[in-house]
């Protein structure tokens, strides 16, 4: 069965998740602008209990790719402390985002970075690497580069995380994105289902309602159907619940 979530604070995530209607939450475990640690819940036992799906998002710092070392070491670590939090949570998996090189340097290397974090660990839970919106230096916003990236690390047990604000910021067609992606991964894991306030191919990361977005609605639900996963809807508060009420309503025609 698909659950269809939402992003949610973490300070009460049970009840946001019923606030709008949701099946499952997705939520960060730290400061998502720190390198700070998870530390446990004190609502862990609660959360398990509520048969609520979970999915963790890593903080948006990390960037394995980096040839910085002192970002790519650093981010790691965070990948591996991240993971172990949401494990201990019952999560489905682990959001990350692709990450990029600097200006300059070869998105191979990046690439490479990104196999030896699978090569170096093993994780308790599925890493899902999303796709991003913009910069040239990324190694997950084209499907050229999301290719060079899978045939790097596609050998081992990552899943994807496909966000249709991102796909639509990149200039993708999000009526064959599905299909194009899994043709590349050989899967589509989890689905961000968000809007988008800017105009295609703009390579600007700022979620929208469905209704208050240039993203058409229908084609959201599309990308969903399509990708017959679980999905999260990533949408400004005021409108989770009637963007996951969308959503419900289009699956079950």
């Amino acid at each position: 069965m698909v659950l269809i979530g939402a992003h949610v604070r973490g300070d009460d995530p049970v009840a946001a998740a019923a606030a709008v209607g949701a099946d499952s939450v997705q939520l960060f475990l730290a400061d998502p602008q720190g390198w700070k640690k998870p530390v446990p819940r004190e609502d862990a036992e609660s959360l398990v209990a509520s048969g609520l799906g979970l999915y963790a998002h890593a903080p948006y710092l990390v960037n394995v790719a980096s040839t910085n070392n002192r970002i790519r070491i650093p981010s790691r670590k965070m990948i591996e402390q991240h993971a172990a939090a949401a494990a201990a949570l019952g999560a489905r998996g682990l959001v990350v985002h692709g990450g990029h090189v600097g200006d300059g340097d070869d998105i191979a290397v990046g690439v490479d970075n990104w196999r030896k974090t699978f090569a170096r660990a093993e994780f308790p839970v599925r890493i899902l690497v999303e796709n991003t919106a913009g910069g040239e230096n990324a190694c997950a916003r084209t499907l050229d580069r999301l290719a060079l990236l899978w045939d790097a690390i596609g050998e081992y047990d990552v899943g994807l995380c496909l966000d249709t604000c991102h796909a639509w910021a990149a200039g993708e067609d999000l009526e064959t994105v599905v299909e194009r992606v899994r043709a590349i991964t050989g899967r589509v894991d989890l689905v961000h289902a968000n809007g988008s306030r800017d105009p295609h191919g703009s390579s600007r990361d700022r979620h929208a309602s469905f209704a208050g977005g240039q993203i058409p609605p229908e084609l959201i639900a599309h990308v969903v159907r399509e990708a017959a996963c679980d999905v999260v809807v990533e949408t400004p508060a005021e409108g989770q619940a009637d963007d996951i009420a969308f959503l419900r309503a289009a699956l079950a025609d």
